[in-house]
This record gives structure tokens, C-alpha cells and sequence, in this order.
């Protein structure tokens, strides 16, 4: 998918995200798996990777997180504690209807079935992605607040918008979070994501 399209498909209502919580909301709490791993070379593209490779200098390889800069540091560089943005795989999925290049532009280069919640994922804590005796990568979840922006609201509407950062969303942080690699290594949709935490 070189170039993010929008799709027609209908946004969903906040009745629609209200009914889907539970299930959304279940996912599992200490070994989930990666779903998609998604690298965006340039402004409004994307490109679902089948093999990610995760770096210290640059975040995931392909990626132009080092290139987009940053509002949160003074100088406008890419921010060192936001270099990988990690998204729940049930509420995107749902949000996109199931259709996975819809999914992509989200614009998430993670996409976990884990519970993501600050109380599951405290900053600091630690997500092993595959085997690490099979360079296996480990990041770790920040302190940086991530809360979308216009794009995702024209993608997926604004109700969904309020809800994922609303009372209910904000603590299960149904928007995603935000994470840096401390262990580089080769991650691929499928792999096995184990939680240390701090």
C-alpha cells in the first residue's frame, strides 16, 4: 500500500464503540501477540511490513519517525520517548471494519492484541516481541501521553475520536501509547509479546 487511502466505509457510533468495550477491553494482560507491524517512509504512506526490523538510532527501520520531527521537543526533533507508537489490535480492527489497509492508517507502527491500559502497562514496563534468543526485540512503554490527531479523526470519525480519548478510553489507552527500543532486533506479525513490569 504505498500511498494511505480512505476508504467508504461508515464510521462507527459511540453506541457501536460502547457495545464493542468488553470484548475490546478483554484482551490478554501478560502475553499478547503483534498483529501488524506498518512503516511510514513518507507522509501519508504506508507499508505493511511481513518482517520489522527494530533499531536504536531510528525506531523501526523504513520508518521516518527520525525524519517527521517532533511539537514536543524545543529544537523540533524526532522525540526520543515516542519513537514507536502501539495500538490495540481489537479497537483498530473495529474501527476498521476488519479491512486491514484501513487498519494500516492509523498510523501506529505496532499493532498488539494486548491490554494497553496504563494499569496493565505502567511506563517503564517492558514487551519482549518474539524470541530474543532469536533476535527477538524489547521495547519499552513511556511516559508520553499519545492522543491522535486530525488525520485519525478523518479516518475514523470523531466520535471514535472522543470515545478513545474520553473517561472510558484514555485509561485503557484505547488510542495507543507510546514506546522506545531498548533491545533492537527482528520482529514479524505473529510473534509472541511478553510483559515485564517495572
Amino acid at each position: 500500500m504505498p500511498r494511505a487511502e480512505i476508504t467508504d466505509l461508515p464510521c462507527r457510533t459511540t453506541a457501536e464503540l460502547d457495545t464493542a468495550l468488553d470484548r475490546i477491553a478483554s484482551a490478554p494482560k501478560d502475553t499478547g501477540t503483534l498483529t501488524m507491524v506498518v512503516a511510514r517512509p513518507a507522509e501519508g504512506e504506508r507499508h505493511v511490513l511481513a518482517e520489522g526490523e527494530l533499531d536504536l538510532a531510528v525506531g523501526l527501520v523504513g520508518d521516518n519517525w527520525v525524519d517527521r520531527g517532533s511539537k514536543r521537543t524545543q529544537d523540533g526533533s524526532s522525540h526520543p520517548d515516542m519513537q514507536l507508537n502501539v495500538i490495540g489490535q481489537r479497537i483498530i480492527e473495529f474501527l476498521a471494519h476488519g479491512d486491514s489497509d484501513r487498519q494500516a492508517l492509523a498510523g501506529d507502527q505496532l499493532h498488539m492484541d494486548l491490554d494497553l491500559s496504563h494499569d496493565n502497562l505502567p511506563p517503564g514496563t517492558r514487551l519482549t516481541i518474539g524470541d530474543p534468543a532469536a533476535r527477538g526485540a524489547v521495547i519499552e512503554v513511556t511516559e508520553q501521553p499519545h492522543t491522535g490527531c486530525a488525520k485519525f479523526v478523518s479516518r475514523y470519525g470523531p466520535e471514535a475520536m472522543k470515545f478513545v480519548n474520553g473517561a472510558t478510553g484514555r485509561p485503557l489507552r484505547l488510542r495507543g501509547l507510546n514506546a522506545k527500543v531498548v533491545v533492537p532486533g527482528t520482529i514479524r506479525p505473529g510473534d509472541a509479546v511478553v510483559v515485564s513490569r517495572p
